[in-house]
């Protein structure tokens, strides 16, 4: 094995896990195999990841901060609010679609992975549906929208749209009439949440 000059770093680990990941699938891609790209022993990937469960915990996890990520951005923008849920929305669908559509190897591992994963998903939705709440309770503040409760509110748009997020509907998204449908969705919540 050769030896690495570069540092060791969980972001490191996480990329070759990634890569690894992508070439073996999640049945057959070990710590060692993560090890072996990075040119190290598999006692070093252990010192940053204590087990392989938490390793591949840390993959998910970043694969899904990666949407919320640039969900956030849309979310604190300064324009309205009515705009700001739409292109959120938008981007969410873009977002499942794109992962789906471009990579599907590392989408189906990833599919495993979200399965067995602890509570990265869970955070992962109480992270969207906040950024949601807050667009909303900004529209709200300013008169835009009606909402007894924004979390509650963002929660039922949440649902609503799963069918353009969860990835059990992936197969989906590239029929045809999709954007027309998402487009129908959308504007039914919008008009439900204007006073």
């Amino acid at each position: 094995m050769a030896a690495t000059t570069e540092t060791l770093t969980a972001e490191r680990i996480l990329e070759a896990t990634e890569e690894v990941l992508r070439r073996h699938g999640p049945a057959k891609a070990t710590v060692v195999d993560v090890a072996r790209a990075l040119g190290v022993s598999h006692g070093s990937v252990y010192r940053h990841f204590r087990t392989k469960a938490a390793l591949r915990e840390a993959v998910t996890k970043r694969w899904l901060d990666r949407t919320s990520e640039r969900l956030a951005v849309i979310a604190a923008e300064d324009r309205a609010a009515g705009d700001r849920l739409r292109d959120w929305l938008a981007a969410l669908f873009e977002a499942k679609r794109h992962k789906a559509g471009d990579d599907p190897e590392l989408f189906a591992t990833y599919m495993v992975l979200v399965e067995e994963s602890g509570p990265a998903v869970g955070e992962h939705i109480e992270d969207l549906t906040a950024q949601l709440a807050a667009v909303i309770g900004a529209g709200v503040a300013d008169g835009t929208f009606t909402a007894p409760d924004p979390l509650t509110a963002a929660r039922a748009v949440f649902h609503a749209t799963g069918r353009f997020h969860d990835p059990c509907h992936a197969r989906e998204w590239t029929g045809p009439g999709i954007e027309d449908e998402f487009t129908a969705v959308v504007d039914l919540l919008l008009r439900g949440l204007r006073p």
